[in-house]
């Protein structure tokens, strides 16, 4: 039973590290805001969602998504112009150290849009989830399927809570804003850079 488990925990680590709008919306979170507690909605949201996408994507709802050629270049298609905005938004966003400042700027309700829509908007991820867990998951049956998704949604959890972490101490370190500043402008060109492979795999 185990080995549903590690492959679970794997796949979905591998790919929910690299660098992407919604790990960077929730670090940035982590790092602006007056204290940890007050990113947890944008964990919690984030990790919801990823929840919500491993399910569809074991479920077989997967399936339906890739089999349809329209789905798929409408879901595509929103997303290329939703990651385009986010990198521009993104590459223009100055850093504020004003703690205070960021959580009236990002209360709770915006919070959890923000968060969904990087979450939910975003087809690269989508389909990277859909794709790769969906069909992984078709190896498994019964008991071992079940440990097989909970693995990865465990990876979720714990990664988003991690991450906010990891951006509070950054936050703390980082007194100038700089490294924000730095890291804001690499996530618009991976998010730029999302955007032109996903308009390459229409072709």
């Amino acid at each position: 039973m185990m080995e549903p488990f590690f492959h679970g925990f794997i796949l979905a680590l591998g790919l929910i590290l690299p660098l992407g709008v919604q790990n960077v919306f929730v670090f940035n979170q982590g790092a602006m805001q007056p204290r940890y507690t007050k990113a947890l909605p944008v964990v919690i949201t984030a990790a919801l969602c990823d929840t919500l996408l491993i399910l569809v994507s074991v479920l077989g709802v997967s399936i339906l998504i890739l089999s349809s050629v329209w789905i798929k270049t409408i879901l595509i298609g929103g997303g290329v112009v939703f990651l385009l905005y986010m990198g521009w938004s993104t590459w223009n966003s100055q850093p504020s150290m004003d703690r205070e400042e960021v959580a009236k700027k990002f209360p709770l309700k915006k919070q959890v849009v923000f968060a969904a829509s990087v979450s939910l908007l975003n087809p690269h991820a989508i389909l990277d989830t859909i794709g790769v867990i969906g069909t992984s998951s078709l190896s498994y049956q019964g008991e071992e399927k079940v440990i097989f998704t909970v693995s990865c949604i465990l990876v979720s959890w714990i990664w988003f809570l991690g991450l906010a972490l990891m951006g509070r101490l950054s936050g703390k370190l980082d007194k100038s804003g700089r490294f924000m500043l730095v890291l804001n402008k690499i996530s618009a060109v991976v998010m730029w850079g999302a955007a032109v492979y996903l308009v390459s795999s229409l072709f």
